[in-house]
């Protein structure tokens, strides 16, 4: 672990193994830290915060320009890292931490963009000036299928607004964390800036974050149902929430769409990270007269992705996190043959060549799919695209609307007036129209009902880290 500028191990001497999820071979050993451990790094931020948030924009903006300069030049260990450790492939890995490393660009840019105000006074001898400072120090939790570019994208805009930072990454990944912290600390961040705790168990980490008043902000990406726990926990000292939850995507091809370019865009982004991303389409409404040949190219582009280790060429699908993952995707896939829907192709665990040792999952498509089906309602993260026909554009976007999670859709259509209907009318956070990756780290990133709550990316993200203060003077 990294607390208060060191290197250090559990107090409790902890540690655990991580395991590549592609054959199950042990890659590497991590402090098992606990409740101690976080409150020593809490006590770290704590100490620093009182001099980091005094330093000048200008000045916070150097150390994140080394930090990203460090990480660019390091991206093939780092994508290798994240290969080995949470298993997407390594094309895919290095597309990853460039986004990663764009996070730190862009904040070491808008730090010094914090402006403040001032405001015209009602009252001859009074003006009122706004400025914007930081919130104090930060407690963020992390997941495991992005481990480099969702730990980015809350230090960096933590870091440039003024705050410090405890992190605590996935169980599944720390050691993408640990080799991201030695670039925090070989940049020269001071001491207690950035601190990470590594844990088995999670609970007594969080514990800390959401009691000790010394925190006061929490940023977490993970699933809803824990979402809402933090949420609920933090109101009790009123602190500060930024969370990135479940998804459950819509993907909308109208009748003057091109189904074969839409095919296309669908496979790539759905498959994106073998399905595990919040953003993957979990629900594709393909217009009924063009969804013969939509659903023929994309059963036959996902008949040729392979699976298998993520270091070895041309291998499009990756293992699943783990064997819950692949009873998950399982079930769902079962449940919706057993209702009616067409299996097109995939369907089951892959086990042939060598595949038996790690948590693979045959990328799937179901035709037919219905509202009466699991798939339809949960969020899956798995290699599966469900397809659903429709006959009218009123139809489409009251399917797509319904569900209560609101993070990432897409539509595609050639039609101007239908594009901006569906923009304004789909209630989800991020609409991509004609566009599969509608992200960046200049733009604001975050979801709609029970996806979540605040922004991550743009000037959006960094305002999730200040705090208001409004000076009256009367003079």
């Amino acid at each position: 672990m990294y607390i208060d500028g060191e290197w250090r191990k559990a107090r409790n001497g902890g540690v655990f193994e991580v395991t590549n999820p592609a054959n199950g071979a042990v890659i590497g050993t991590v402090p098992a830290g606990g409740r101690e451990d976080t409150l020593d790094a809490v006590a770290a931020a704590t100490r620093a915060f009182a001099t980091w948030s005094r330093l000048t924009a200008y000045q916070r903006s150097e150390f994140l320009y080394k930090a990203w300069t460090l990480m660019v030049e390091r991206k093939e260990e780092l994508a290798k890292t994240m290969t080995a450790e949470q298993g997407k492939p390594i094309r895919a890995a290095r597309n990853e931490v460039q986004y990663g490393a764009d996070f730190l660009l862009w904040y070491a840019e808008e730090a010094k963009r914090v402006y403040g105000e001032t405001i015209p006074a009602p009252r001859s001898d009074q003006r009122f000036i706004v400025a914007k400072q930081p919130v104090g120090p930060v407690g963020a939790i992390t997941p495991w299928n992005y481990p480099i570019s969702m730990l980015t994208r809350k230090i960096g805009p933590a870091l440039a607004a003024g705050c410090t930072i405890v992190l605590k990454p996935a169980e599944a990944t720390p050691l993408c964390a640990v080799e991201m912290f030695r670039v925090f600390a070989d940049a020269g961040i001071p001491k207690g800036v950035v601190n990470l705790v590594t844990a088995l168990d999670p609970a007594p980490v969080g514990d800390v974050f959401l009691t000790d008043p010394r925190i006061r902000k929490l940023a977490f990406t993970g699933s809803t149902e824990i979402g809402k726990m933090i949420a609920a926990r933090a109101a009790a000292q009123m602190k500060r929430v930024s969370l990135e939850l479940g998804g459950h995507a819509p993907f909308l091809v109208f009748d003057d769409a091109d189904p074969l370019h839409a095919a296309r865009g669908a496979s790539l982004v759905k498959f994106l990270n073998t399905g595990q991303a919040c953003i993957s389409p979990n629900r594709i409404f393909v217009h009924r007269s063009i969804a013969e040949p939509f659903t023929r190219e994309l059963t036959a582009r996902v008949e040729k992705m392979r699976a298998g280790d993520g270091m070895e060429e041309n291998v499009a699908i990756g293992p699943l996190v783990d064997a819950d993952a692949i009873a998950k995707v399982d079930r769902q896939v079962q449940d919706a043959v057993g209702k009616g829907a067409k299996l097109l192709c995939g369907g089951h665990r892959l086990i042939s060549n060598g595949l038996d040792k790690g948590t693979f999952y045959a990328p799937t498509v179901l035709a037919e799919v219905r509202p009466d089906m699991l798939i339809y309602r949960e969020e899956t993260f798995g290699p599966v695209a469900p397809v659903i026909t429709f006959e009218t554009e009123e139809d489409a976007l009251a399917m797509a609307n319904d569900t209560h999670y609101g993070l990432a859709s897409y539509i595609y259509t050639r039609d101007i007036g239908r594009a901006f209907r569906m923009f304004e009318g789909l209630r989800f956070g991020i609409v991509g129209i004609n566009d599969i990756n509608p992200t960046a780290a200049a733009a604001p990133f975050g979801g709609a009902k029970e996806s979540g709550l605040g922004r991550e990316g743009g000037h959006d993200g960094i305002a999730e880290y200040l705090e208001t203060k409004l000076g009256g003077f009367s003079i």
